[in-house]
């Protein structure tokens, strides 16, 4: 089973260096590492002392990396697009677009990014994955992405059935889409098309809420403004129901106050790296494999119908409850969660919700 790990922080903590003194580690033990970069300048080429490019480049015993380029993605993904269309769509009508032409829209970044990182996961080829991205909201987008999407399909979905629109023309949903698919969209079938994103969803989700597989640490250093963005992205990874197991203090002495602001996560010192020597880096780094014993972001208890939520860093006036049939919508901060509950308590009613000790405690 591969684990991948990735480093959330403020701009100039030092993020990318702690993250290849992981990767580095990793593959002095043995473990077959592949560093994940997402640089578009030649820096990450310069850091790692090599050229790297979109494919997986041998730079050490048992460390490979990788810079994703997204234009590079779009191309393979659109040959790949047009391999389930041709699937589903008797006369395909992408077939004459080649990926080389295309441009790559806002967003559509991040769905590349996770689609690739998810086949380089399930390859079998890497025990351990590193990845560097943007270490901020961005890189919780790109996580959080597969909830988001599978939101969108439960929800429109019931939207389209239900609509007027489709109610006029389901009777000829059926002839039209045994002349043109191969595939009956009508009625309970039309989910039929998207079974397979779902699976894909489902396992991408499972994969994200599991610390076993996929876990962040924060970077910081003693600075104010680094340590409040640390504690904000904290909180944040919670809402995407990534694990944040440590944080690690660049460049700093320990202190009591950093110690406090970050309870009850442990903070592990790392010194500055003066040469080209990486081994005391190395050898400060935390046990990565102790983020199983952080707190997790969602715990639902069906005996006490109950639903916790995890929200370090915000208070209570900053996070708000809505509720709609079987899903609970929870805002904190400029993020949102849809959360999806189990049947013992999907329809019933909210009786009461409490901020306490960082928690938010969702009764049913």
């Amino acid at each position: 089973m591969t684990v991948t790990y990735t480093f959330l922080g403020k701009g100039g903590t030092g993020r990318t260096t702690i993250a290849f003194a992981t990767a580095k580690r990793y593959a002095s033990l043995g473990k077959r590492v592949l560093f994940v970069g997402q640089e578009p300048t030649p820096t990450l080429s310069l850091l790692l002392g090599a050229n790297i490019g979109p494919e997986p480049t041998e730079i050490d015993s048992n460390l490979k990396a990788v810079n994703i380029q997204a234009a590079s993605l779009l191309e393979s993904g659109w040959e790949e697009l047009k391999k389930l269309e041709a699937e589903y769509i008797r006369t395909p009508f992408f077939k004459k677009v080649y990926g080389q032409e295309l441009g790559v829209l806002p967003g559509v970044e991040g769905i590349l990014t996770i689609n690739v990182m998810r086949g380089y996961s399930a390859s079998g080829e890497y025990d351990v994955i590193i990845y560097d991205g943007t270490g901020d909201k961005e890189t919780l987008r790109l996580l959080g992405s597969a909830e988001i999407m599978s939101w969108y399909i439960r929800r429109f979905r019931q939207v389209i059935l239900d609509s007027d629109l489709y109610k006029a023309m389901s009777p000829f949903v059926q002839p039209i889409s045994s002349a043109i698919l191969n595939v009956d969209w009508t009625g309970d079938n039309f989910s039929q098309p998207t079974e397979k994103i779902n699976e894909l969803l489902d396992n991408a989700k499972a994969t994200i809420a599991d610390p076993n597989r996929v876990a962040a640490f924060l970077v910081t250093t003693d600075d104010r403004a680094a340590i409040a963005t640390a504690k904000y992205l904290w909180g944040s990874a919670q809402q995407v129901n990534l694990t944040v197991g440590g944080v690690i203090l660049n460049q700093a002495d320990l202190a009591d106050n950093i110690t406090d602001e970050f309870a009850p996560l442990s903070v592990t010192p790392i010194p500055r790296r003066s040469t080209e020597d990486w081994q005391p880096v190395m050898d400060a780094l935390p046990d990565f494999s102790q983020a199983v014993k952080a707190p997790k972001p969602i715990t639902i208890d069906i005996q006490k119908s109950q639903v916790s939520l995890f929200l370090p860093s915000f208070d209570k006036k900053q996070i708000g409850l809505t509720t709609n049939g079987p899903e609970v919508t929870i805002e904190a901060g400029d993020q949102r969660r849809n959360i999806f509950l189990p049947p013992p308590l999907s329809g019933k009613p909210v009786t009461g919700a409490k901020f306490q000790n960082d928690y938010l405690i969702i009764s049913f």
